[in-house]
């Protein structure tokens, strides 16, 4: 009898382990929580008790600071230490930190420690406070315990680029798409379930109402957040996919520009997480019918290049990009060859080309640019989920270097 009860016992169990999860209420005295759902926008956290506890003050004297930088993946992680208010009045002064590298891939389980060192400081939107002391974000990137700069530091790499650079005050402006989705992570904002819009894409772009707006609530708070925080962000879109959205960062000087870009993704997934919405940074999240991709669209321009007679320096620019294609394809984002096949306001990523207001070309110059000789040029080669220090540092290395090299003829509008 003992035995059979056993067994029947471990049958239960094995059955209840296949068996259908089942939502369970747990009730207390005093508040009703259920478990939560994956509901897009619907947490059921109760704010009146969040907020209970995000009024009471912090001590004048301390701050929070949140370590944030960059995994094996190109996402960002993030931890949060107490620290002394006066610490956090410069970046030199901020203490380094450690985290487990074999949790982010960056590191063995043997010797899994790795250095964080802070890089720059952004106000935290995420725990406002009034009483003239901010907590703070910080930008670290990651280090051995020795002080090698790991593989995946690729802040440490674009560094280098930029090293003995700083007479050409170059600016980048980076425009950053994304997607946004349902947590099902299937299905885009604005799109049914199991299927596709009744609309191709057209009236989106830019738009306004419900029928062709979709999460702009995120966008605005993104938005407010990212200025909170000190970013360069200068705008935001409406993309040509319904679900798709921009925002622009800059101008930002050298690898600043890096810096903040990252920081600002950061603030967008962390923001996202509030609504409890899905965000993809990949390049073409949907591949059938004829959707958009997602871009990280570079704007460059350095001190020349805004001078008088700087449309020809912008010109030998775009040679020498043109030269070294393939070495900047390789690095401008994992998925790419979705994206650059020359549709869908992309240039082939087999081919390299340049035109004037030409968004069907790797690199564009503007009409404003070409009417007063002088300003920058856009390279839209870059995917959405790019990294911005390898971007930067691979176009500085590339139009700084001291060569010379073919010119190439500009693509015809009727070409692309």
């Amino acid at each position: 009898m003992k035995l059979s009860i056993a067994l029947l016992t471990a049958a239960l169990g094995t059955a209840a382990a296949f068996a259908p999860a089942v939502t369970v209420t747990r009730t207390t005295t005093a508040l009703n929580v259920e478990q939560l759902s994956i509901q897009t926008g619907q947490s059921q956290l109760d704010t009146a008790v969040i907020d209970r506890f995000n009024s009471l003050p912090y001590p004048s004297d301390k701050i929070l600071a949140e370590y944030v930088w960059v995994d094996a993946k190109g996402e960002c992680r993030s931890k949060t230490r107490t620290l002394p208010a006066k610490r956090a009045e410069a970046v030199d002064t901020l203490p380094r930190w450690n985290f487990d590298g074999s949790s982010t891939g960056q590191a063995p389980g043997d010797d899994s420690e790795v250095i964080l060192r802070p890089c720059r400081i952004f106000r935290d939107p995420f725990r406002p406070r009034t009483d003239g002391v901010d907590n703070i974000l910080v930008m670290c990137d990651t280090y051995t315990p020795s002080g090698e700069a790991l593989p995946t530091n690729h802040r440490a790499i674009a560094a280098k680029a930029f090293e003995g650079m700083d007479d050409e005050e170059v600016w980048f402006g980076l425009e950053q798409e994304f997607t946004l989705f349902n947590l099902d992570q299937r299905t885009p904002l604005g799109w049914p379930k199991n299927g596709v819009p009744n609309r191709p894409q057209g009236p989106y772009y830019c738009s306004a109402g419900p029928e062709n707006s979709f999460g702009r609530a995120i966008v605005e708070a993104m938005y407010r957040a990212c200025l909170y925080a000190n970013i360069e962000i200068s705008g935001t879109n409406g993309e040509v996919m319904p679900g798709q959205q921009e925002y622009q960062v800059g101008p930002c000087v050298g690898i600043d520009a890096g810096d903040q870009l990252q920081m600002s993704r950061y603030i967008l997934q962390r923001v996202c997480e509030e609504f409890q919405v899905y965000c993809t940074l990949h390049p073409k999240p949907i591949v059938e019918g004829d959707w958009n991709g997602a871009g990280m669209h570079t704007n460059v321009s350095t001190k020349s290049m805004r001078e008088p007679g700087g449309l020809s320096v912008i010109k030998e620019a775009i040679y020498k990009l043109a030269a070294k294609h393939q070495e900047h394809i390789a690095i401008y984002g994992e998925g790419n060859e979705l994206r650059l096949t020359g549709k869908f306001e992309t240039a082939s990523m087999d081919e390299f080309s340049f035109g004037v207001a030409n968004r069907g070309a790797s690199v564009r110059i503007g009409r404003d640019t070409e009417a007063d000789g002088c300003g920058y040029f856009e390279d839209r080669r870059p995917s959405s989920n790019a990294d911005p220090y390898l971007v930067c540092g691979k176009i500085m290395a590339t139009i700084m270097e001291d060569v010379e090299v073919d010119e190439i003829a500009a693509l015809n509008k009727a070409e692309a």
